[in-house]
């Protein structure tokens, strides 16, 4: 029975016990070697993968320089593409034809004296002038104050007509659309009608009283070349604000009121600040438009008011000194064009 039981019992730990020593040792050796097989693998594999990755890399180089060398044949969206661009080439052609050539034969005619040749004389001698000093003066200083009157001028129309209710509101705001299509010496003519020296008010006064000559004789003065400039730019200014205050919450408008601010208040907490974009753009543009204005000036027929453009003419029709003309064309180009970058600055931030 002794036995029998030692030996049930031999069994019992040779079941619970995983092996001898020595089989564990062996195992452990079997899993060492299993491991280290998959990392040799893995390496090989990844070796592997690394090689396929050049060779690609290198058959895709071999592609491109076979495509360098060779010309690629067009698909069917190539073609479109190409079909495309060539439909650009008649409006550029047009341009460089019409704008950039002559452009060009004014900035080579500005560099040509009469004597011949290619030098800078014109440039200093037409600097060096007294009466392009003064134009240069009355051109810069009329446009700066005509830009002036059209931004009062225009804001304080633009609140009334946004803001103040009155029938015809709306027809006022499309006669500005409108207003903004007139030529320059239209403008210049009615004022003629009206403030001339044989204008309606000056015929009034000398049948009233008996005199010679009427009292209003500004039109033909810096300052009635001052208020046609004004008097026809100030539309530019009104339409980008009307613009403006149609965008504008009218809910602040109301709040404002009810606790209590006045009008003026309101204009200058509320809304001038949405309008400043509106006025930066607007005015930016009036004083490019100013600065080349050449009608009214010649319209109004001012004593003494001479500015680049009427420079330009005088100097090219009426004195036949090309040179100069070209020389002061090309200052006023390139005074419109700094402010025109100005000007689409200004739009592209207000979101013109």
């Amino acid at each position: 029975m002794s036995s029998a039981v030692s030996g049930e019992r031999a069994e019992r730990e040779s079941v619970r016990r995983p092996g001898t020593r020595k089989d564990r040792d062996e195992t452990r050796e079997n899993r060492n070697e299993t491991r280290k097989e998959g990392e040799t693998r893995k390496e090989g594999e990844t070796r592997k993968e690394r090689e396929t990755r050049k060779e690609r890399e290198t058959r895709k180089d071999r592609e491109a320089r076979k495509d360098r060398g060779t010309p690629k044949t067009r698909g069917p969206r190539g073609a479109r593409r190409g079909r495309r661009r060539l439909w650009v080439l008649p409006p550029v052609a047009a341009l460089g034809l019409f704008f950039l050539y002559p452009l060009a034969l004014v900035v080579r005619q500005s560099f040509s004296p009469d004597e011949g040749g290619t030098s800078i004389e014109p440039y200093t001698e037409v600097f060096a002038s007294t009466a392009f000093r003064e134009a240069l003066t009355t051109t810069v200083w009329l446009a700066v104050g005509s830009t002036a009157g059209c931004l009062v001028l225009g804001f304080a129309l633009a609140l009334v007509i946004a803001f103040v209710p009155f029938p015809g509101s709306r027809a006022v705001a499309r006669f500005i659309d409108v207003f903004l299509s007139f030529p320059s010496f239209l403008i210049t003519l009615a004022l003629l009608f009206i403030y001339g020296t044989v204008g309606m008010v000056n015929g009034a006064w000398t049948d009233l009283t008996g005199a010679a000559s009427g009292p209003v004789q500004f039109l033909t003065t810096p300052w009635g070349v001052l208020l046609a400039e004004i008097t026809y730019f100030t539309p530019f200014v009104i339409r980008p604000l009307l613009a403006a205050f149609s965008q504008l919450d009218t809910a602040q408008l109301e709040v404002a009121s009810s606790l209590g601010a006045r009008p003026a208040r309101i204009v200058r907490r509320v809304i001038l600040p949405e309008a400043l974009p509106a006025l930066a753009a607007g005015g930016s543009l009036v004083l490019v438009l100013c600065l080349n204005e050449f009608g009214i000036v010649l319209f109004t027929g001012a004593k003494g008011v001479t500015t680049l453009p009427t420079l330009v003419y005088s100097k090219a029709i009426l004195e036949s000194d090309y040179p100069a003309a070209c020389v002061v064309a090309v200052v006023n180009v390139a005074l419109s064009v700094g402010l025109y970058a100005v000007y689409r600055m200004v739009a592209r931030r207000a979101g013109a």
